[in-house]
């Protein structure tokens, strides 16, 4: 629980101070039970209200100080749901950073960013990449660990890079259990000595500090990749044809199997083999040859088709019935059983766009390293995505959300609300934080 929010809202609420006082004892008492006395919960309560009060909606001339404001939150737009809302939020991001001198960053819509670098004259990349473990796998330290890292490792890979450092970051609420790191670094390092890449660094922190309590576990897993060329989502060209492996899921499957109360799932999605499959194409050249390859996660197929399609403006064909044939079988019951859309979710899968011509030794190369993969579709001039169903190809966009994978999800649902509406504000959020960054420019230029 954030306290610290809690306080802020009482008091933009108009309450009286005393009874927001006594409500936060209430609150702490019930989560820290015999662990805290009733003086020490009152104090902490009296002086996180006295903190509250001090910086709410706290202003000054140059702006520095005050929050932007759009009036949308999160969940209504979408963030972080891998759909229209979040894909947007993205987009705006790479606006707000703006031109950089990186060979890619935020403005490809890419999960990795490269920059360029000599090496005895000679033209290198370095790739960086950080990915957050799943929400939803708190209470399972291991698994957010083992498919956060095996995340930020493919996300790697698809640039065409060789990974050589992962590093992460742990966040753990005041009242959670120090054997969270240690149970959550674990996951990190099974992943880590079973690629070969050290993890080298990292941080742990409480979340919110002495102010939000509870158990709650968050962070990310980044990942460092050297290459000599790279392989970037501009590339896919008119003609080209779409491959991808088998896939079995990761922390979106894992999630959906612990909470529909299918545990013995979860053991389908612990594997490496996208690892393999990408390092044994790195190993043989084979990324000099190939225009795109991606991990399907972002929203599924359908997510990454239309990020392709708007980026290399091209259109993507897919076969359904080739595609569902990848998706392992226990995983692919599961979905089907609980009605999860399998086109809509991540299934960490690697897709591979390259030349009809190299195609078969492409998928050669992946099957010696013991990955299953087939041809899925096809590159056509124009725009967007389609998908071949039954023989009738029908438009193949991502929902306002990806498809709802747990029961909460299903509740909340896969549409949201007035879409412009919310982008007109989430834009003038943008505009208002560009003149904040504009301002403090100018004051280190003054400094300079």
């Amino acid at each position: 629980m954030d306290l610290e929010g809690f306080a802020k809202r009482k008091l933009r609420a108009g309450e009286k101070e005393e009874e927001i006082i006594l409500e936060m004892q209430r609150r702490i008492a019930e989560i820290k039970r015999n662990r805290i006395r009733e003086e020490e919960a009152d104090a902490i309560s009296r002086a996180i209200l006295e903190e509250a009060k001090r910086t709410i909606d706290l202003k000054d001339e140059s702006g520095i100080f005050t929050e932007i404001k759009s009036d949308v939150r999160m969940g209504e737009l979408g963030v972080g749901s891998r759909g229209s809302g979040d894909f947007y939020v993205h987009e705006k991001i790479g606006k707000l950073i703006g031109p950089t001198k990186a060979v890619v960053d935020s403005s490809s819509l890419s999960d990795s960013g490269v920059v360029r670098f000599l090496d005895g004259g000679k033209e290198k990349f370095i790739v960086v990449t950080v990915d957050g473990m799943h929400s939803r796998l708190s209470d399972f330290p291991f698994l957010a660990g083992f498919h956060v890292a095996r995340a930020a490792l493919r996300d790697v890979y698809v640039m065409g890079a060789t990974p050589v450092a992962l590093f992460s970051d742990i966040h753990v609420a005041d009242d959670g259990d120090v054997a969270k790191i240690f149970d959550h670094v674990a996951g990190i390092s099974t992943v880590s000595d079973a690629a070969g890449v050290p993890l080298v660094t990292g941080s742990t922190l409480r979340i919110g500090g002495d102010v939000v309590i509870g158990e709650r576990m968050t962070g990310c897993v980044g990942a460092v990749g050297l290459a000599d060329t790279v392989v970037t989502r501009e590339g896919a060209e008119e003609g080209d044809v779409i491959l991808m492996t088998e896939g079995a899921g990761g922390g979106t499957i894992s999630t959906a199997a612990l909470y529909y109360g299918e545990p013995e799932v979860v053991k389908e999605t612990l594997n490496i083999k996208f690892l393999r499959a990408s390092n044994a194409l790195i190993e043989e050249g084979m990324v000099k040859k190939i225009h795109l390859m991606t991990d399907v996660t972002n929203g599924g197929i359908r997510g990454d088709a239309n990020e392709i399609s708007n980026v290399a403006s091209v259109k993507l064909l897919f076969y359904e019935d080739r595609i569902s044939g990848l998706v392992k079988e226990k995983v692919f019951g599961m979905l089907e059983r609980h009605g999860i859309d399998y086109l809509g979710v991540s299934l960490d899968a690697l897709l591979v766009i390259c030349p009809e011509t190299v195609a078969e030794d492409v998928q050669a190369v992946v099957r010696s390293a013991g990955v299953k993969i087939e041809q899925i579709g096809r590159v056509e001039k124009g725009r967007g995505a389609e998908i071949v169903v039954n023989g009738e190809r029908k438009e193949f966009v991502p929902k306002f959300r990806e498809a709802a994978y747990t029961p909460i999800k299903k509740v909340v649902g896969e549409s949201g609300g007035d879409f412009e509406g919310m982008k007109r504000k989430v834009d003038e959020a943008v505009k208002a934080a560009l003149r904040k960054k504009d301002r403090v420019k100018r004051i280190l230029e003054y400094v300079k």
